[in-house]
């Protein structure tokens, strides 16, 4: 379980092929505090440590992981939102994130708003995800409140803190994105579609 609060970023510094596999190795100014097993998100992608090395640890994607996220895209040198999964007892700053991606969205359009950014995303609704005005929405795993939702898309306005402190600075249109919708607003959606109450 996870908070949608990017911890750190971290460098992605190995990626090794092993049959459909992909392994991971990330540098990150937390390695020193993770242990073997633990689950951290990378992007949004809950991946679990499988190797440490001092200021280095190594995740595993497997088929699924990188058939519906962004994953399979990283690239050596490139900088990655890290989280750790939540504290029990800890406020919860962002929202319920789980860090298991829905599905991947593209980055439409960056406009800076005297102060902050606003960044518009698109994405196949026929997977019957939805967004609602002001609700919670994870975006390469950083909590965000949406706005100007729409059947198959929507925007978020970034202040200077997040974008300084993600990788939303590095964020250019037509770039792929890790969409995780609210789990509430999921449920809700699957019950509709069967016609509960």
């Amino acid at each position: 379980m996870f908070t949608g609060i990017v911890e750190t970023l971290g460098e992605v510094t190995k990626l090794t092929k092993e049959n459909e596999n992909l392994h991971i190795s990330v540098k990150s100014d937390f390695t020193s505090e993770l242990k073997i097993d633990q689950s951290v998100a990378h992007n949004g992608v809950c991946l679990t440590v499988v190797a440490i090395d001092n200021d280095t640890y190594t995740v595993t994607a497997i088929k699924e992981t990188l058939n519906k996220t962004n994953i399979g895209t990283l690239r050596k040198g490139e900088t990655v939102n890290l989280e750790r999964g939540m504290q029990l007892g800890a406020r919860l700053d962002g929202h319920i994130v789980q860090g298991h991606v829905d599905q991947t969205g593209v980055c439409t359009g960056i406009s800076e708003q005297d102060g902050s950014w606003q960044f518009d995303f698109e994405y196949d609704p026929s997977i019957n995800n939805i967004t609602i005005e002001k609700g919670s929405i994870t975006v390469n795993g950083t909590s965000l409140t949406v706005v100007n939702s729409k059947r198959n898309g929507f925007s978020v306005c970034i202040i200077p803190y997040t974008y300084e402190n993600t990788i939303f600075k590095n964020l250019k249109t037509g770039d792929t994105v890790n969409l995780e919708f609210d789990v509430i607003g999921k449920y809700v959606s699957r019950l509709a579609e069967f016609g509960l109450k």
